[in-house]
């Protein structure tokens, strides 16, 4: 069978692959400013728009000025289809957005969540996102064909797909995505709430240009993600980083006699139990921090909880290494630069790795920042997969 590469309609698929590209990346551009990015000839760049437009993947966006008593077509990429919706769940409430494949903004919509298992619908509350995001964004949601769910835990990629969450009681235990799939007629991709924080932190934040990173979340629980080389590392059973109930060291213990696990030590129980030993009594985990940061002892607080934190990185220093550590989740956020330096000061004199410590540069919900990433990439793939389907002689 012979090889369509290097064929002419080879060449015009990878063509119009790369225009496509162009202008999702740039926005609306005239056909000579397709011909300087691309870098393909008037006649070959009129023939791929007329290619494009006739595929319903582009479409004609007015003119533009050009010399006197002409003017030029403004080409635009069509990202009305295919789109996906990113969500971000967790014990109380769910977040979700519409994505297109040029990432545009799109507004976000939020609805609280039962506490009952038995008031819960893992079917229901995807479908409510798809639907509430498509109304919020004026699109339809018949288009939508893929679905990204971050959250706390992590499913199995072998076996029966088994679920390991405890932020969503009532959702099916083993089979989720299969469910989710065969009931909503969408692609669905499962992914741990650490992992696309990562995702956000190198799409914009403190992992942006680093060849290797460590990410670590200090929030109600403990977790972590490892990013090699824009890759992140998920495991053989997809639960890399899931350090939240590793048993701490003897030195570890002993700052804290009560603490058995790292959520002991730095969750939201040790931040718990440390604003309280400083008269700092809060409702909860979330208010706890704010009366810490608003306390003339926050200063005092985050360097006590530095060295903490230092003790439960260095198992992910041992293990990767890395050249920077990234603090995310909400005690990252209170704590800020006071809270990674503490941390970087500890872990050179406790060990002998030396990592620059960095806190987080997404503070607007990363957890659905990382997913409309994930889903930017698959949609983006998708629609350029439309113009790409080679047929081989």
């Amino acid at each position: 069978m012979r090889s369509a590469q290097g064929t002419p309609s080879w060449l015009g698929a990878v063509n119009d692959r790369v225009g496509l590209s162009a202008l999702l990346d740039h926005g609306p551009l005239t056909r000579n400013r397709i011909c300087e990015l691309v870098g393909v000839s008037k006649p070959t760049a009129s023939m791929m728009m007329t290619r494009l437009i006739a595929a319903g993947v582009i479409e004609e966006r007015g003119q533009v000025g050009g010399n006197p008593g002409r003017s030029a077509t403004l080409y635009a990429a069509r990202t009305d289809r295919p789109l996906g919706v990113a969500i971000a769940i967790d014990a109380n409430e769910l977040r979700a957005s519409v994505v297109d494949a040029a990432g545009s903004p799109r507004p976000v919509v939020r609805f609280g969540l039962p506490r009952s298992a038995d008031d819960r619908s893992a079917v229901g509350e995807v479908a409510a996102a798809i639907r509430d995001a498509s109304a919020a964004a004026g699109t339809d949601p018949a288009v939508v064909h893929s679905v990204c769910i971050g959250t706390a835990g992590y499913v199995d990629p072998g076996g029966e797909g088994r679920l390991f969450s405890e932020t969503l009681p009532g959702w099916p235990v083993t089979g989720l995505r299969t469910t989710l799939e065969s009931e909503l007629g969408v692609a669905v991709f499962i992914e741990n709430d650490v992992n696309l924080a990562a995702l956000a932190e190198r799409e914009s934040g403190a992992g942006e240009g680093r060849d290797v990173f460590a990410l670590l979340w200090l929030g109600n629980g403990i977790g972590a993600s490892f990013d090699v080389a824009g890759d992140l590392h998920r495991g053989s059973f997809g639960g890399a980083g899931e350090i939240g109930f590793l048993p701490l060291s003897a030195e570890a213990r002993a700052l804290d006699p009560e603490a058995t696990s790292s959520q002991d030590l730095a969750g939201s129980i040790g931040v718990r139990r440390m604003a309280r030993a400083r008269g700092l009594e809060a409702a909860d985990y979330r208010a706890t921090l704010e009366a810490v940061v608003a306390s003339e002892a926050h200063d005092e607080f985050f360097d006590e909880l530095g060295e903490r934190v230092a003790h439960i990185a260095l198992p992910l220093l041992a293990t990767l290494d890395p050249g920077r550590l990234v603090l995310a989740g909400p005690t990252a956020v209170a704590g800020g630069s006071r809270l990674a330096d503490a941390v970087e000061r500890d872990i050179r004199r406790l060990s002998r790795w030396y990592p620059e410590v960095v806190a987080t540069r997404v503070d607007d919900d990363p957890v659905l920042a990382g997913a409309q990433v994930f889903l930017t990439a698959k949609v983006r793939d998708d629609l350029l997969g439309t113009v790409a389907r080679l047929s081989v002689p």
